[in-house]
């Protein structure tokens, strides 16, 4: 019996809604009150013609049907059936291309003899290249949730993948290249197919089948933009741990901003990996007279940026239109318009020495050069870089030089930050290499980057952990690692909490840890009262043959704050005391904005730092995200819809405008006095006469300000 619960995979696509007519055929995924074995039992005396696609029992009770609109409205009105979901395509993360680090750098400097030997750890992926050479002898099996058998091969002709056989070389290689955890028992859940793309039901039966498999540890390199505790994806993550395995997840790639991490990397039991860019050179502009300097991104499938001369640069919108002779300059584009490709090629046969492009919008973004190479490099920027350069150098007329600065341990810019919204907590939890990461690929071997690959360097290290500690549940694996993680810092002052978590990965400490601290974060919450006052669990086990002393350290001085922490404390061998941290804090005298730090348990010559974050009157996070829309299968003149609220509303208004006219096409929905949360529901949709592009804005009011979400949402109309 296959099994699942609603997933979502790497920075996924929207794709609005679809109206099947009576007879055209859809598949749903049907929730039940019953086992599905006496229901499909009654499905197939009732309805014999149809296709039972899988079914789950495990994560939770259900189907996924396949069979026209018609006969599924049928089985929507049976008594078991408890809820319907739509099935939804996804797409895998983007990665890029660099420089190398590899794992052996790691393994090398281990002081224990564990290799994951006897440890299952499942891939859920794109699939595994099970052939290449060093993955062979360690692969043990898995299934392909997209065909629906026992090959859960990476797909090899058109729309060829590398993705999930990269994550697995991480964990598990052995060979020419040695993973984390080179004698672990690799097993491969091939949820995504050609083009890295899937359905909510091929992953939910990857999910499914691997803690029915037996899993010790699950990496999801997965993730979606829905910064919130109770979308369906942190759920199922919960629900798998709750049952036993230990589930590593990807942050996410939309940083450096905060409030990015998204679902189901939000999972507070979850294991959260960001990215860390260790000690590295890394290529940055001066200009004459100018203290500020800007960092540049060289694009996947580019040359390295290594200009040794002084040059020009001239700016050339978004390529679509054309511009002069660029010979001998440096040329600035503005995302958008044409690929990165295309506008790259096109200065470089006028000419050009080297490209950037800035974002068209906040921050800074990753690209790549879709297999189109060239000998000159193209690198990415910020969009406040792009305008600088634009400001400082073009219409200045100066030039640019190209210097190295030695960046130190970095969190990487593209690693999704916290904290998460609704219930305030650090993620992520903790940070590992996720720059230029060298592993196995389809027949051979390839560098890329991305939180997808700094996940898997800490899945192989609780298969090491469980080889060392089988007894262990996952929440002491997470304590191990997250208790002896070490901070990152910049200066002499570390990152913040909501950007490293605990830190960087520390293995050889956490596969013999003297203490555990169960909480790897302390949150808060957000104050909403003049006088704010919260106390929270310490809960601390010492795992030394000798009793310990624990003194806590009380944060520095803020206005506003004062903290109560406990005296003294002695543990002894093999116990664990209960303390407490007490939080008072008077509104009128705290700054609006998230306040983060570290608190430190000091044990003989050892400090230990816990995370900690509370958050005011802040709403710079998205106060609507993750908006579906899709077409009832049983009724076309009704449209679901679903999206997450970050904090309470007293109104929401969605309106519907036509792409490109922005002509009206009227009021979707008006709802007051929302809570924050999961929200979802049905809308008429009949009088709209709907069909091609739209743009969905959400207009949210709340008692302090009205704020604006666009959506972008396809409508195919009626056959």
């Amino acid at each position: 019996m296959r099994y699942g619960i609603i997933f979502f995979t790497c920075l996924f696509i929207l794709t609005g809604f679809s109206a099947p007519e009576p007879n055209d055929e859809v598949t749903i995924i049907v929730e039940l009150d019953e086992s599905p074995e006496s229901f499909l039992k009654e499905v197939e005396r009732r309805l014999p013609r149809l296709e039972v696609v899988t079914s789950y029992d495990t994560i939770f009770n259900g189907v996924a049907i396949r069979g026209t609109a018609e006969e599924l409205e049928k089985v929507a009105r049976m008594d078991a059936v408890k809820n319907q979901h739509p099935v939804h395509t996804y797409e895998a993360l983007e990665v890029e291309e660099g420089p190398t680090f590899s794992t052996e750098l790691i393994r090398n400097q281990m002081r224990h003899p564990q290799t994951g030997k006897g440890v299952k750890v499942g891939i859920i992926d794109t699939g595994i290249d099970y052939n290449h050479q060093d993955l062979k002898d360690n692969f043990k099996g898995g299934y392909d949730t997209v065909d629906f058998d026992d090959d859960p091969m990476e797909t090899e002709e058109e729309g060829a993948t590398i993705h999930g056989t990269h994550v697995a070389g991480v964990v598990g290689a052995n060979g020419e290249m040695k993973g984390i955890a080179p004698d672990v028992d690799l097993y491969a859940y091939r949820a995504l197919g050609p083009g890295g793309v899937g359905s909510s039901v091929q992953v939910i039966a990857a999910i499914e089948e691997a803690v029915k498999d037996g899993m010790d540890v699950i990496n999801l390199s997965l993730g979606n933009d829905v910064n919130g505790p109770d979308w369906p994806t942190s759920h199922a993550v919960n629900k798998a741990i709750e049952l036993g395995t230990v589930v590593v997840v990807a942050a996410g790639n939309s940083g450096p901003d905060g409030w990015t991490i998204g679902s189901p990397a939000t999972s507070s039991n979850a294991i959260t990996v960001g990215a860390s860019a260790l000690s590295m050179k890394a290529p940055v502009l001066k200009v004459p007279g100018e203290r500020e300097k800007v960092l540049i991104q060289t694009m996947s499938g580019s040359v390295p940026w290594e200009l040794a001369k002084k040059y020009p640069v001239t700016y050339a919108g978004t390529g679509e239109e054309e511009y002069g002779d660029v010979r001998g300059k440096i040329v600035l584009f503005e995302r958008g318009g044409i690929p990165f490709s295309h506008k790259a090629l096109k200065a470089y046969q006028k000419g050009a020495v080297a490209v950037l492009i800035y974002n068209n919008d906040e921050g800074n973004f990753q690209g790549g050069l879709d297999g189109v190479k060239l000998p000159i490099p193209v690198a990415s920027l910020s969009n406040e870089a792009g305008e600088w350069l634009k400001e400082k150098v073009i219409q200045q007329n100066q030039w640019v030089e190209t210097i190295n600065v030695s960046l130190g341990d970095q969190v990487a810019p593209f690693s999704s930050r916290g904290p998460v919204t609704t219930n305030w907590e650090i993620k992520p939890d903790i940070l590992a290499p996720g720059v230029d990461i060298y592993s196995t690929v389809p027949g051979g071997y390839q560098s890329l980057q991305g939180t997808s690959m700094a996940a898997p360097h800490v899945a192989g290290m609780a298969a090491l952990i469980k080889e060392a500690h089988p007894d262990w549940d996952p929440a002491e694996v997470k304590q191990a690692l997250t208790s002896t993680a070490d901070l990152i810092l910049t200066g002499n002052q570390p990152f913040p909490p909501t950007e490293q978590g605990a830190g960087y990965v520390d293995l050889n400490e956490a596969l013999e840890p003297e203490l555990l601290i169960e909480q790897s974060s302390l949150s808060f919450g957000k104050i909403e009262e003049r006088i704010y006052r919260k106390q929270l669990p310490l809960k601390i086990k010492n795992l030394k043959s000798e009793p310990v002393t624990i003194s806590i350290e009380k944060p520095m001085m803020e206005s506003g704050v004062s903290w109560t922490v406990p005296m003294a404390t002695e543990i002894d061998p093999g116990q664990t005391e209960e303390l407490s941290v007490e939080l008072r804090v008077s509104a009128a005298f705290l700054e609006d904005g998230i306040h983060e730090g570290f608190l430190k348990v000091q044990e003989s010559e050892k400090v230990y730092t816990i995370p900690y974050v509370f958050v005011k009157e802040t709403s710079s996070y998205e106060i609507v995200s993750g908006f579906e829309l899709e077409t009832s299968w049983q009724n076309d003149r009704v449209a679901d819809y679903r999206f997450h609220l970050a904090e309470g509303v007293e109104e929401l208004r969605v309106d519907l405008y036509r792409a490109g006219t922005m002509l009206t096409a009227g009021t979707l929905l008006n709802e007051k006095d929302l809570q924050p949360g999961l929200i979802e529901g049905e809308v008429n949709i009949d009088n709209l006469n709907l069909e091609g592009s739209y743009l969905a804005i959400i207009t949210v009011k709340t008692n302090k300000k009205e704020s604006i979400y666009p959506f972008p949402i396809y409508i195919e109309g009626s056959r």
